[in-house]
């Protein structure tokens, strides 16, 4: 008796789609339409997550390159030596709600990044759901705008009975999505390239709406980095450069155009807050600076997991973390911390750079417009025990494995059947 062939693109499906949903699942609560859902979107995504990706590496046959044991192997070190740096800790609240997220959570979505960034079809599951998510936040801040349901990123005094939108996940949602159809239209040829650059452009200026500083980086990022990569895979380097050079040049002629303009600039809330008060009231580099002392005073082991904001005399207020995920390493783990995390997260970043011109057509610049946004936002936002940067760390790495289902209907299938 045969066994059956496992259905591949429904395998990707149940893996790609709801990866998709729990990714982005905080700019999806934040949007008008879904803000007051009866459940919660990242647990329903997350459940919805785990029976198809173990169906997706049960049906898939692996192969690991060499390279992958480096940043693997630092992952690995940085969470038992987080465990152990939490023996030393000042914090409890904040230590018992961020050691199970740095050293439980992140393993998984480590893992199921790395699943899905192989898989050629769930890679393109993923990569078309987020396109089409981008531009529902898009829209639906747009119109929380106009009907008054949304407070702005950043906005002083807002009214708290309104909705508020998480700003910077909605920026990193629209980023990735603007990345994405850039690539879309350095893929197409002719006049088929024309609906892609029209959406790249929508989502641009979607962009400058929600507040976000680092949204409005990482979207300038992937629009021009994506397609680039996706040129330098296919060995056309004069092409990369070219539309690198395009896209950086056409974002800064059209920020200066606005900029010269105040009165079609207002509203704007991004550029508001790069050009008003909101860039010079901004903690970040006070931040930073506490997070350099305390990193200095406590070398070499740190203050210990989760303990930077009670030594920087902020008691358990988890939100004035570091903001930098190499300085709260520094202070938090000292030197063994920050060795490590280079090797997890430079070593993914050096892993994705160095194989990009070894991977399938296409899954260079998926890869590099689903990771480089959350990229950024880990070096000016998230802390340590966010999911989706632990996610997107797995996406990187995914470029040094591949796969291959493991029964196909005329027989082993060949590593280089699987595209995109």
């Amino acid at each position: 008796m045969s066994i059956p062939h496992p259905n591949m693109p429904m395998l990707a499906a149940l893996a790609g789609l709801p990866a998709a949903g729990m990714q982005y699942a905080g700019a999806l609560k934040s949007a008008p339409p879904l803000a007051n859902l009866p459940f919660d979107i990242t647990l329903l995504c997350t459940a919805a997550l785990a029976p198809g990706l173990l169906l997706l590496v049960a049906g898939t046959r692996w192969r690991a390159h060499a390279a992958l044991a480096l940043p693997i192997g630092a992952c690995a070190l940085l969470w038992l030596w987080l465990v152990i740096a939490a023996l030393w800790s000042p914090s409890r609240d904040i230590l018992a709600a961020k050691l199970p997220e740095e050293v439980l959570v992140a393993p998984a979505m480590l893992l199921a990044g790395l699943a899905i960034g192989a898989e050629a079809g769930a890679r393109r599951v993923l990569a078309a759901t987020t396109l089409a998510l981008g531009p529902f936040v898009a829209v639906s801040v747009a119109w929380g705008i106009t009907s008054g349901t949304v407070v702005l990123g950043g906005a002083v005094g807002a009214n708290p009975d309104l909705v508020r939108v998480q700003y910077q996940l909605a920026g990193l949602a629209i980023a990735c999505a603007a990345g994405l159809s850039a690539l879309r239209a350095a893929e197409a040829r002719g006049l088929w390239r024309l609906p892609w650059l029209g959406l790249t452009l929508l989502l641009c200026g979607a962009g400058l709406l929600p507040g976000g500083r680092a949204g409005l980086l990482a979207l300038g990022l992937a629009v021009s980095l994506a397609p680039a990569a996706h040129f330098w895979s296919a060995g056309r380097a004069r092409a990369a450069l070219g539309w690198t050079t395009a896209a950086a040049g056409l974002g800064l002629l059209g920020l200066a155009l606005l900029l010269a303009q105040p009165d079609r600039a207002a509203g704007l809330r991004t550029l508001e807050r790069f050009t008003g008060e909101g860039l010079a009231a901004s903690a970040r580099p006070v931040l930073w600076a506490q997070a350099l002392r305390w990193a200095g005073e406590s070398l070499p082991w740190g203050l210990g997991t989760g303990g930077f904001t009670m030594a920087a005399g902020n008691g358990e207020r988890r939100g004035l973390y570091p903001h930098n995920h190499a300085l709260e390493v520094l202070a938090e783990g000292g030197l063994p911390g920050i060795l490590l995390w280079l090797g997890a997260f430079g070593g993914g970043a050096a892993l994705l750079l160095g194989r990009l011109r070894a991977l399938p057509p296409g899954a260079a610049g998926r890869l590099v417009a689903l990771v480089l946004p959350v990229a950024l936002s880990a070096m000016v936002s998230t802390d340590l025990g966010n999911r989706m940067v632990w996610f997107a760390l797995g996406l990187a790495l995914s470029a040094g494995l591949e796969a291959e289902p493991r029964l196909s209907p005329r027989g082993p299938a060949s590593s280089g059947a699987h595209h995109g």
